[in-house]
């Protein structure tokens, strides 16, 4: 599934923009709400210790639910979950503090923008980055996103390093 265009026109812009200056809603599309719904269901994982299985069937009841893609929400669940050690030690590489000073939405966040970089080529690198920074500044503290920013793109190289050297060549070639 393809991720929306960017509005023509700055009206546009700004009447899919909430008073906060997030997308609204009914801009989003649906592997950005499954991404939402995840981060949710991450932080529970992480913070109370619920299984998965109990997060799935919590989240499938949650208003919105059934907007998102259903079938990213699990890869995303599931997939981070399993693989939160191995995304923990490559987030680790590119940290300046200790991951357990990290803020757990921070910490979830990365493990999906992970997750995605190595198990969904379909998205693009800068996808995967742009969807993260917006769910670090949508769930996240002030400058989380900024951090989120700068470790993906710090990974990105490590994990899609085909595909951001041509994305760098492009760049540079015009």
């Amino acid at each position: 599934m393809a991720e929306p265009h960017a509005p023509a026109h700055p009206q546009e812009q700004q009447a899919k923009l909430s008073s906060t200056g997030l997308r609204k809603t009914a801009t989003k599309n649906k592997r950005s709400r499954a991404r939402e719904f995840a981060v949710q269901g991450l932080y529970q994982s992480l913070v109370g210790k619920n299984s998965p299985a109990d997060i799935d069937l919590f989240t499938r009841d949650l208003s919105g639910f059934s907007k998102a893609d259903a079938v990213h929400f699990d890869a995303l669940l599931h997939g981070c979950i399993a693989q939160a050690d191995t995304a923990d030690q490559l987030i680790s590489t590119r940290l300046d503090r200790p991951l357990a000073e990290i803020s757990p939405i921070e910490r979830v966040v990365l493990w999906i923008g992970v997750y995605e970089m190595q198990h969904c080529p379909d998205v693009p690198w800068r996808v995967v980055l742009n969807e993260c920074v917006e769910l670090a500044k949508e769930f996240g503290g002030t400058d989380g996103h900024k951090y989120v920013n700068a470790v993906l793109n710090g990974l990105a190289p490590e994990l899609r390093s085909l595909e951001v050297q041509a994305d760098r060549a492009a760049r540079h070639s015009t």
